[in-house]
């Protein structure tokens, strides 16, 4: 195994915050998460250019997880190299890569229960047709404890870390430990200021094996995801920085976790507060922020405690 493999950050500005897509130098080059459809010729195209390379030659495209702003790009760039790479996701979230309508469905399950938008249907749906750049089967489906052979001597293992999603994974680079986690390290959430998380005790597990078992040389976030002083985290944080981002991922939940207990044992009340029914919870944190703005964290994160709740009953 090679252990001087190189990482190039691939930034695509969207929205309020970034997008974060990697590309490794191997002899079968890979992108690590594609942004959305305008991502690959926009971002990538050019900055590959930079490094001498070409986005024909990419033959990995491998996909942390599957909400749009990380797989939007997959077609587009799967078309741009000549339908040649392959196309790797976690089996949980397949279904994100295969349908634009998941996307909507995944909306209507869970968000649609707290935001009053008589128009989000359409807006979800307009912005899945916009954003993702085609529905595609991939090419690789995974579960975790995968090799993949980038050659040159070079593997990539697949670890699963479900939490952010049911399917989300890590890439790690063998040998020399970079790991690639999309939006399974949330810290203090993005643009938001609110971690998010489908499944909170998954979540929290993940985090906990990403620190004492994979313990990263170096970690690379899917987002300009903050520390606790709301500044944003650097691209490729070393071992220090890796294991206090990962620390402050577990202290935070834990918090908002012990929050989201308590009122969910009080009892939910509908209120006029744009945090309802998980006001107390907002209060008891400090979380100040506009839990509308989509990808709307604050309650995706809530009605995983709720559920986890409802079924300890």
């Amino acid at each position: 195994m090679t252990h001087d493999v190189k990482v190039h950050p691939l930034v695509s500005p969207w929205g309020r915050f970034g997008l974060y897509s990697f590309f490794i130098d191997a002899l079968e080059p890979a992108i690590v998460d594609t942004g959305i459809t305008t991502s690959p010729v926009e971002g990538m195209i050019p900055e590959l250019e930079k490094l001498g390379r070409r986005i024909e030659d990419v033959r990995w495209i491998l996909l942390t997880h599957g909400h749009i702003d990380h797989l939007g790009g997959a077609h587009a760039l799967w078309e741009l190299t000549g339908r040649k790479a392959q196309v790797v996701i976690h089996q949980g979230d397949a279904p994100l890569l295969r349908s634009r309508r998941a996307h909507v469905d995944n909306y209507v399950q869970v968000r649609q229960q707290y935001l009053d938008n008589p128009n989000a249907i359409e807006e979800q749906t307009q912005a899945a047709n916009k954003v993702i750049s085609g529905e595609m089967e991939p090419t690789l489906l995974v579960q975790g404890g995968e090799k993949l052979d980038l050659g040159g001597g070079v593997t990539v293992s697949v670890h699963h870390i479900p939490g952010h999603t049911a399917g989300s994974v890590a890439y790690v680079i063998d040998g020399q430990n970079d790991v690639f986690v999309g939006d399974a390290v949330q810290a203090h959430g993005a643009a938001n200021g609110f971690p998010g998380y489908e499944e909170p005790a998954a979540y929290r597990k993940s985090l906990e094996y990403l620190r004492d078992e994979v313990r990263p040389n170096r970690l690379f976030l899917g987002h300009p995801y903050r520390d606790a002083n709301g500044v944003p985290y650097e691209i490729g944080l070393d071992a220090e920085r890796a294991r206090e981002a990962l620390q402050f991922s577990i202290d935070l939940e834990a918090r908002i976790a012990g929050a989201a207990r308590q009122c969910l044992q009080d009892g939910l009340q509908a209120t006029d507060s744009a945090y309802s029914p998980f006001e107390p919870v907002a209060e008891a944190i400090g979380y100040t922020g506009n839990p509308a703005l989509e990808p709307s964290p604050f309650f995706t994160t809530l009605h995983g405690y709720r559920q986890e709740f409802d079924a300890a009953r």
